[in-house]
């Protein structure tokens, strides 16, 4: 009877040793199957300077690939925002448009401290968002300036349409310039013409890239001396992908 005893609860601590094995392999599957571990890495002093301007215009590219394909990096944000609390780093700055539909982070899969973002109605240059890339690029070291405009622009619309409205209109006259580059269009040259929009788009974009370099001789430097590249681009609201303009 003793012997019986001492087998039975042999038994039931070999079944429970069992069980709580299988509960821990499952759990360590889940995890390595649903919580890939999170990037804590931020652009560093050395990484920035370690980097080529193409360099940085490339992982931009691969980076909306990623926000495509709907695989953008997980990151621990917490980490990244105690790791650039000391100081930034960026690679680059971008100016975009005000659209809420145009996530500019993570259209490129870049997290805390990793680029600068100026936003304004239009994606124009005035001499704050000037000022803002200058800093950008000859103070923190930014290597490259991407201005991006995007799909059926409200601004640009509004600039099209000549629409006047309290300060909306002295912010329409710096897109206006866009309107007239496109005059000369094969097409209805209105805003329900969609292809005729995202050209005057484009246009502005182009626009604003010139005067970059014309009112900024810092960033004109930069660039002749290969320190830094500027890019036009253009982002589609329908996709999330971004197309890089040819600006010959």
């Amino acid at each position: 009877m003793k012997n019986l005893i001492s087998y039975n609860v042999i038994t039931i601590l070999a079944i429970f040793a069992l069980t709580v094995s299988a509960c821990t392999s499952n759990e360590t599957d889940q995890q390595m199957n649903n919580e890939p571990s999170l990037v804590s890495d931020v652009v560093t002093s050395e990484k920035q300077a370690s980097l080529t301007p193409d360099e940085i215009l490339q992982g931009m590219k691969d980076g909306n690939e990623r926000f495509v394909n709907n695989n953008l990096t997980p990151r621990d944000y917490q980490a990244q925002v105690k790791a650039t609390s000391g100081g930034q780093h960026p690679e680059a700055v971008i100016i975009s448009c005000i659209d809420s539909r145009v996530p500019v982070e993570q259209v490129f899969d870049k997290g805390v401290g990793d680029v600068f973002v100026a936003r304004v109605a239009g994606n124009f240059v005035n001499e704050d968002i000037l000022g803002s890339t200058e800093f950008g690029t000859a103070v923190a070291g930014s290597k490259v300036v991407i201005v991006m405009g995007h799909k059926s622009c409200g601004a640009v619309k509004a600039a099209i349409d000549d629409v006047e409205m309290g300060n909306i209109t002295a912010m329409l006259s710096k897109i206006k310039p866009a309107v007239e580059m496109t005059n000369d269009f094969d097409g209805e040259q209105t805003t329900d013409n969609d292809d005729y929009v995202t050209e005057v788009v484009n246009n502005n974009v182009l626009h604003t890239i010139a005067e970059m370099r014309e009112k900024s001789p810092i960033i004109a430097n930069l660039e002749s001396n290969g320190d830094v590249v500027i890019a036009g681009a253009f982002y589609d609201l329908e996709t999330g992908r971004v197309t890089f303009l040819d600006q010959e």
